[in-house]
């Protein structure tokens, strides 16, 4: 029984990653004991669970029935292992964070980079997504989000203000063309795309003026999956760029780069820190969502 625990615990993981390199990684196994592993657990089960191929492994049909059994199983044990770990004088153990890298830089490192002096036995692992990941599923303990993106059932507590969206670019990029002034002028523009790691598409910009709403399916000649690369690129010229006023806001000062149609750009809901009601028992986790705290809330 023991032993069928363990290798179903692999088995997850070789499902999440699509890989059994990088779940051996994950794991700290070698790639051919946990083959091993999973054909001795597929050799008592006596059915094929995964598909091996030269580039990714997939779920059989029974792999896949096995797999949404267990796997929110798995993940409640593993969290009431680490609630009951957690249960001493100062919290200990590594709380995994998902975050666009904005969020990351301005609102959660500096806060974090001040309690982690206090708690030797506490880790932060802090990874920049721009997925919306299923931080269940992803074995996340803290999802950050505008709170419009957060689901109903998650703990959520808001880390930031209100963010407000610009557009901008730099002088020379505007001088000598028309300054847009309605959505449809951004199609005569280079813009600078956002490329979203869950759907692989490029993301339509937000925009609004009163109770309009438009998604402006933007297109140019530079796309990348960061905002800091982003502004840097409309910082060279490169087009315009849809990001957090925050963000840009010295350039803007200084005139390193100009804000057009600033009556269609929305503000957006305040970032919020989220998790699952089961680790709210976790010290760890405790800690670094008081940290992360908007101070006020």
């Amino acid at each position: 029984m023991r032993e069928n625990l363990q290798d179903l615990f692999y088995l997850t993981v070789i499902a999440r990653e699509r890989s059994f390199t990088r779940a051996a990684a994950r794991l700290g196994l070698s790639q051919s004991a946990l083959s091993h592993a999973i054909r001795g657990l597929e050799a008592r089960m006596g059915v094929r669970l995964l598909t091996r191929t030269t580039r990714s492994v997939a779920p059989t049909e029974a792999g896949e029935r096995l797999l949404r059994t267990i796997a929110p199983r798995l993940e409640e044990i593993d969290a009431e292992v680490k609630a009951v770990g957690e249960l001493r004088d100062k919290p200990a153990g590594t709380i995994r964070i998902t975050a666009i890298d904005f969020a990351i830089d301005h609102y959660i490192w500096p806060r974090l980079a001040k309690i982690l002096p206090l708690y030797p036995d506490l880790r932060v692992e802090l990874i920049v997504d721009y997925g919306l990941s299923d931080i269940v599923a992803d074995r996340f303990d803290i999802g950050v989000r505008h709170g419009d993106q957060v689901a109903m059932d998650m703990v959520a507590v808001r880390i930031s203000p209100d963010v407000e969206m610009c557009i901008v670019g730099h002088p020379d990029y505007l001088r000598g063309r028309q300054s847009p002034k309605v959505p449809r002028d951004l199609l005569s523009h280079n813009c600078v795309t956002l490329r979203l790691t869950s759907s692989g598409g490029i993301y339509a910009w937000e925009l609004e003026k009163g109770k309009r709403k438009v998604q402006a399916r933007v297109d140019g000649r530079t796309t990348f999956n960061g905002v800091y690369q982003m502004v840097h690129a409309a910082l060279h010229g490169a087009g315009l760029a849809f990001v957090p006023r925050e963000l840009v806001q010295s350039h803007l000062q200084s005139g390193r780069l100009v804000s057009v149609m600033e009556d269609w750009c929305p503000v957006f809901p305040g970032l919020h820190a989220y998790y699952p009601n089961r680790r709210a028992s976790s010290k760890a986790l405790s800690v670094v969502v008081d940290a992360l705290r908007l101070p006020g809330r």
